[in-house]
């Protein structure tokens, strides 16, 4: 198998990294692209009581396993079918079970700090960063957490204060510099047809 074209994905919370991303494996096909979930890769915390785990810092760099990411990238990119983990947000913690993700022509790398490790991004290919206006992405957030993650409209309010916004600033922002591409507006037709005719092109 050739390399992979790797496709890095960053963005805020809400900012449309999804939409892009779904967009991306319709235009190319589900048995050519595999998607790597930068959420799934929180560290696994099953080990700390509930109550200590409702304050982790979830929109800080550490509170991810940049170890176990690196390396199932490394993975597929060599060929080999990966365990994926996945996260409970209900639980804040990693849940029992895996889903296996095979290797592809196409690997694309979702998540709100895809771009901020400069090993990750020494294996990409290009590198999207998606620009939504803050007020937008928070009211995405809000829905998503209240409807998926069984949040409440006071903690959602109350953990975008307290952590969303300024780690976004601090650590989300910056990555922006990094991109090859930045799509503004969040996930507009314009820009996703430019980088699906260029991935076509490729698998060409």
């Amino acid at each position: 198998m050739s390399t992979p074209f790797i496709l890095g994905v960053a963005g805020g919370s809400g900012s449309g990294k999804s939409t892009v991303t779904r967009k991306v494996v319709e235009a190319i096909g589900t048995d050519k692209v595999a998607v790597i979930v930068q959420d799934n890769y929180y560290l696994d915390q099953r080990q700390l009581p509930l109550e200590e785990r409702l304050r982790s810092n979830y929109d800080h760099p550490h509170a991810l396993d940049w170890p176990l990411l690196i390396q199932h990238i490394g993975a597929l990119r060599g060929g080999a079918t990966i365990k994926m983990p996945v996260y409970d947000f209900a639980a804040h913690t990693r849940a029992g079970q895996t889903v296996a993700v095979a290797p592809a022509p196409v690997i694309v790398i979702e998540g709100i700090f895809a771009l901020y490790d400069a090993t990750l991004r020494e294996m990409m290919s290009l590198k999207l960063f998606v620009d939504t206006d803050d007020d937008v992405r928070f009211i995405r957030r809000l829905s998503r957490d209240i409807a998926e993650r069984g949040r409440t409209m006071d903690n959602v309010m109350e953990q975008y204060q307290a952590t969303v916004r300024p780690m976004h600033k601090q650590f989300v922002e910056p990555t922006k510099h990094y991109a090859d591409v930045i799509l503004p507006h969040g996930c507009n037709e314009p820009a996703v047809a430019m980088i699906t005719a260029l991935l076509e092109r490729v698998m060409r």
